[in-house]
């Protein structure tokens, strides 16, 4: 039953948790209950430093209102919740002094980092694509010239022993090419029909488990309630193929990987908001993305693999967000999920090419 004192919180749709003197729970509103996944029949009466794994930052701050006899609001706190998941709050500590309670409210800002994070790394592909236009566009003229050099020099030369050198020149000229349409081949609206996204997913699962026939374990976890997506099937197969593929890659043909299919309700996406949505995550059980180009794993030409192009994740992203979706990741060692976030209705494609 709720302390009468704290009544007015309950209908706060900010979380709420108040201590006493000894740092000891007090109450906690429903919205905290949700947030921190804690029951306050189960947190009421026990120590702040229990309810939490790491609430250091929390300590410093309360030790820093009661040193100042002052609210102090910290921002942008990664706040470990039971062992397993980790969200990011700000909070502020306001000191009460009658009776003696310190009030700590909390604000999750998870989904306002994944915007800004989502507008950062939109403006930057934009860039990244009048980049790839501009450098395609100088690189193919001289590049087709230096091919057609080494063909008419090819038969000049009376030794057929040099010929394999100037079959290497072709032969790279034509990787470069192929190289050159492949970065410019997002640039197209999605050819847009009704489509199920678990024939999408089926049919990459096929082509995956063909390329890797032995010690690879593709696992299915749909929701079979999924309605049918507007969207282009073969961007999102290509999408879908580059992920897992890159996965496959990671773990060398040896692992699982799950697709995971879920209804997701009132998303928010390229700040548009959709009464509807889905959500597809990507688990394997690999070694995890490097922490070096975590920030930059979807900008062209990055890759973490010796030989790798790294254009699969850049198309990935460019193919989602033409679909008006996001596309995230959270990696560790053992486990990494990308996540796919799609509107079911109500949406026009976003135009790559600007």
């Amino acid at each position: 039953m709720s302390h009468p004192a704290f009544l007015g919180l309950e209908l706060l749709e900010t979380a709420v948790m108040v201590l006493d003197t000894a740092r000891t729970v007090r109450y906690l509103n429903p919205a905290a209950e949700t947030l921190f996944e804690l029951p306050a029949r189960e947190t009421v009466g026990r120590p702040l430093s229990a309810c939490f794994s790491e609430p250091a930052e929390i300590l410093a701050a309360l030790d820093a209102a009661e040193k100042q006899n002052a609210s102090v609001t910290e921002h942008d706190v990664a706040l470990a919740v039971r062992l397993t998941n980790t969200i990011h709050v700000a909070f502020t500590v306001r000191e009460v002094e009658s009776p003696a309670y310190t009030v700590l409210e909390f604000r999750q800002t998870d989904q306002q980092r994944r915007i800004a994070n989502e507008e950062r790394l939109a403006a930057q592909q934009q860039a990244n694509r009048q980049l790839i236009r501009n450098l395609a566009h100088e690189i193919k003229n001289p590049l087709g010239g230096i091919r057609g050099a080494a063909q008419l020099l090819r038969k000049e030369l009376p030794d057929p022993a040099l010929h394999e050198y100037t079959k290497v020149i072709t032969d790279e000229a034509d990787r470069l090419q192929g190289l050159l349409d492949r970065l410019l081949t997002p640039h197209r609206l999605p050819q847009l029909g009704e489509l199920n996204i678990h024939e999408v997913l089926e049919r990459v699962r096929s082509v995956l488990l063909a390329e890797y026939p032995n010690g690879l374990a593709v696992r299915r976890d749909y929701d079979t309630s999924v309605p049918d997506l507007y969207g282009d099937k073969e961007q999102l197969i290509q999408a879908v193929l580059n992920i897992v593929r890159n996965a496959a890659q990671a773990m060398h043909g040896a692992g699982q990987i799950v697709l995971k299919t879920r209804i997701a309700r009132q998303v928010t996406l390229n700040r548009r908001r959709f009464p509807l949505g889905l959500t597809l995550e990507i688990i394997d059980n690999g070694p995890g993305i490097p922490e070096h180009i975590r920030e930059t794993i979807f900008y062209p030409l990055v890759s973490a693999r010796p030989g790798g192009t790294g254009i699969g994740l850049h198309l990935a992203h460019t193919f989602i967000q033409q679909h008006n979706g996001t596309i995230d990741f959270e990696s560790q060692p053992g486990r990494t999920c990308f996540t796919l976030t799609l509107p079911l209705n109500g949406w026009t494609p976003l135009d790559a090419s600007k």
